[in-house]
């Protein structure tokens, strides 16, 4: 597979607490030179973002992130205030908490709300497989489906491990045929992230397959 086609599938992502505008303002300028599938970035800086991209890049931002505990109110809110400010996609994270408690029809229930909150726009579902059963995970495919988000996707890159072939292999097994799948956290080659794509990922959640594309420019 060739370096640009997997460029096409990759979130070039800055999430970082201390990301200045200036990274972003090269994140964007990368994305856009490398065409990435989207630049995904802090919702403080969407509405800046948005205009310096002036159409050639989608925006993409978090919802209820990392931790995913805040409250649905507080999502939907959040949501709605980055599609205001111009974002394309949200993603957003569940209570893993409820997950671990069995409270499935909740998670439901809450991604349908912000599935209603952002209406057109991509809806990504973040589920941090490193804190969950097989069994949980499983589950989480079916309320992700019921509630007809756009994608699942891994994990935050914010926990205890990224995303894995076996979490994506499983995906495919228990999703819906209208769900897509996003893998993300921790990929670091271009061939983990051919095998992502291999097995069924749309998107990447990455920075490093921009970082490997420069370097290989400049060799």
């Amino acid at each position: 597979m060739e370096i640009k086609e997997i460029l096409m599938h990759v979130d070039h992502t800055d999430l970082r607490p201390d990301a200045r505008w200036a990274d972003i303002k090269n994140l964007c300028d990368d994305a856009i030179r490398y065409g990435t599938a989207s630049v995904c970035i802090p919702a403080a800086y969407v509405r800046r973002a948005k205009e310096y991209v002036e159409g050639k890049m989608k925006i993409c931002t978090v919802v209820g992130f990392p931790g995913g505990y805040t409250t649905t109110a507080a999502k939907v809110f959040e949501a709605s205030d980055a599609i205001g400010n111009g974002a394309d996609e949200i993603d957003m994270v569940i209570n893993i908490g409820w997950a671990k408690d069995g409270y499935f029809d909740a998670i439901t229930k809450e991604i349908k709300a912000l599935k209603a909150a952002c209406g057109d726009h991509v809806l990504k579902v973040i589920i941090e497989t490193c804190l969950l059963t097989e069994e949980e995970k499983i589950a989480l495919c079916g309320c992700v489906t019921e509630a007809k988000a756009d994608y699942i996707k891994t994990s935050t890159g914010f926990s205890t491990a990224g995303a894995t072939f076996e979490d994506i292999a499983l995906f495919r097994e228990h999703i819906g045929p209208a769900v897509k799948m996003k893998a993300a956290g921790g990929i670091s080659s271009l061939e983990d992230a051919e095998h992502f794509l291999e097995l069924g990922a749309d998107r990447l959640g990455t920075s490093r397959v921009v970082k490997i594309a420069k370097s290989l420019e400049a060799d």
